[in-house]
């Protein structure tokens, strides 16, 4: 499993206009082919009437689907192009369609590339994109007296605790990386001269978003 990748929360739309020539960037999350290319469809049955609907994605762990298309530009001026833009994000498991309106004034070659490019830019810009952390979901169980301690130090590393209940002793949950996990292990149970107990609940991904600690299950 990878640490850490970007890839989309919310899909977005973004728009420019070049030499009179409409450019919609539509954006969406997917996870397999059979949804990329659905998405592609229903791009196309939306914008039956423009000029071109031109696509790219990158799917899978190692980006093994890589797929773009010109629709009908110029060969390489504008699916390659759109990749690109979502290659040099490092984004996965995303799709995005450009979709033109010709304005009546040719762009040339340059033109196109620059416009595809520029306009898959804003539709990023106009979506919420997310960095998932592989990480693992662990209670802590503490007496009183180890509550402050645990929680210096879960501040000090950046660890989100997600969940905190206090009865005859505490428990905490918190979401600690993959990799630090064996490190923050032995630092809880240093801090706690080993009184500490510790649960693994479950591997999962978790992002920030404004704030707010997300976890998924892929």
């Amino acid at each position: 499993m990878l640490e850490q990748y970007n890839t989309i929360y919310e899909g977005g739309e973004g728009e420019i206009i070049e030499k009179k020539s409409r450019f919609i960037a539509t954006v969406r999350l997917v996870k397999t082919e059979e949804e990329a290319l659905s998405f592609i469809e229903e791009m196309r049955k939306k914008y039956w009437n423009a000029t071109h609907n031109c696509y790219a994605y990158v799917i899978g762990e190692r980006k093994e689907t890589m797929r773009c298309s010109d629709d009908g530009e110029p060969s390489g001026t504008a699916g390659k192009p759109m990749l690109d833009v979502l290659l040099g994000e490092d984004l996965y498991n995303t799709a995005v369609v450009v979709t033109r309106y010709f304005g009546g004034t040719l762009l040339g070659t340059g033109g196109l590339v620059r416009a595809y490019s520029k306009a898959v830019q804003e539709g990023l810009a106009c979506s919420r994109i997310i960095t998932k952390h592989h990480g693992i979901l662990l209670e802590i169980g503490t007496d009183y007296n180890g509550v402050g301690k645990l929680q210096y130090l879960f501040g000090q590393r950046g660890i989100p605790i997600t969940d905190s209940r206090y009865t005859e002793d505490v428990k905490l949950q918190v979401l600690v990386p993959k990799s630090e996990e064996n490190a923050v292990k032995k630092a809880v149970t240093e801090a706690t001269s080993a009184r500490a107990s510790i649960t693994d609940l479950k591997e999962l991904y978790y992002a920030s978003l404004e704030g707010e600690y997300l976890t998924f299950e892929d």
